[in-house]
């Protein structure tokens, strides 16, 4: 059965006539009457019969009608659907956040008080397809040169923050090796800014003394103000907020920093609301940088 035989059948089902359905639908009437008679013919049962100069549906015309009235309306309703779906997806940016979150969470409610008419999803996944934007960080990122992608690219330092009782509280600056022996509060190992300073310390020559990692970098914080440990601190994107109880120490050996790069996929290139909104993020990160908090 064809979809458009269906569709035949189901209207002069409904008008139980022929020729005025056929000039309803713009078509010649025996057009009409052979697709009828095809679909008869396919199903092998009739499904009208001639009472006078009217035709009627038989028992067979009626299960189908009626068994087509919910399909075809569900059809009919599709492009309408459609239509509704494609004017969410525009007022929806997806973001895959796998760095900077609190950064970038800060800049989206920035955001959103300007354009209350956007939904943002965000993701957090490393096989991800489907976002728009994606947020993450290497310990240097060079773009591909054959990439149909557009990025932007933030370059921060990261220092070693320790506790304003610590000893080092007072140098310009340390080297990391010197740090071998301390005990470290760090982000979890499931965090790219991880990777990256574990990466670090085995550059200077040991394997860091984790006694405590967290998914919050306001609990790393927290920890090492509280004089348990010291850590690693990426520059502006932590701020240097409440600092009252840590010293921020730029690492002279190695030259410690990350890429923080935001990519806007290609798919996402002609929606003008993504396309605004990686705009918006990548000053965002331009003018934090510039002015840390």
């Amino acid at each position: 059965m064809e979809l458009l035989q269906l569709e035949y059948f189901y209207a002069v089902a409904k008008n139980q006539h022929v020729t005025r359905t056929a000039e309803q639908l713009h078509i010649a009437q025996p057009s009409l009457t052979q697709s009828i008679r095809r679909l008869e013919k396919e199903l092998g049962v009739p499904l009208f019969y001639h009472n006078g100069r009217n035709i009627v549906l038989t028992e067979y015309g009626v299960y189908l009608r009626d068994a087509l009235t919910p399909i075809l309306e569900s059809l009919h309703h599709i492009p309408e659907s459609i239509q509704e779906l494609a004017q969410i997806r525009k007022r929806t940016i997806r973001l895959n956040v796998l760095a900077a979150s609190t950064l970038v969470t800060h800049a989206l409610i920035s955001y959103k008080k300007q354009h209350s008419g956007l939904n943002f999803r965000l993701i957090q996944n490393s096989q991800c397809e489907d976002a728009d934007i994606t947020i993450f960080t290497r310990a240097f990122f060079q773009e591909p040169s054959d990439s149909k992608e557009r990025y932007q690219i933030f370059t921060e330092r990261i220092f070693l923050a320790v506790p304003q009782n610590s000893p080092y509280a007072h140098c310009t600056s340390v080297m990391l090796k010197n740090f071998a022996q301390q005990d470290f509060i760090s982000l979890s190992g499931s965090r790219s800014i991880r990777t990256i300073c574990d990466r670090y310390c085995l550059h200077a020559g040991f394997i860091p003394n984790i006694i405590y990692e967290s998914d919050s970098p306001d609990t790393v914080k927290n920890l090492i103000a509280g004089g348990l440990g010291v850590g690693f601190w990426p520059h502006y994107t932590w701020g240097q907020a409440d600092m009252e109880q840590i010293q921020l120490l730029p690492i002279a050996e190695p030259v410690c920093q990350r890429d923080i790069i935001i990519q806007l996929h290609r798919h996402a290139m002609e929606q003008e609301e993504v396309v605004s909104f990686f705009e918006f993020l990548s000053q965002y990160l331009q003018n934090l940088k510039q002015h840390p908090v």
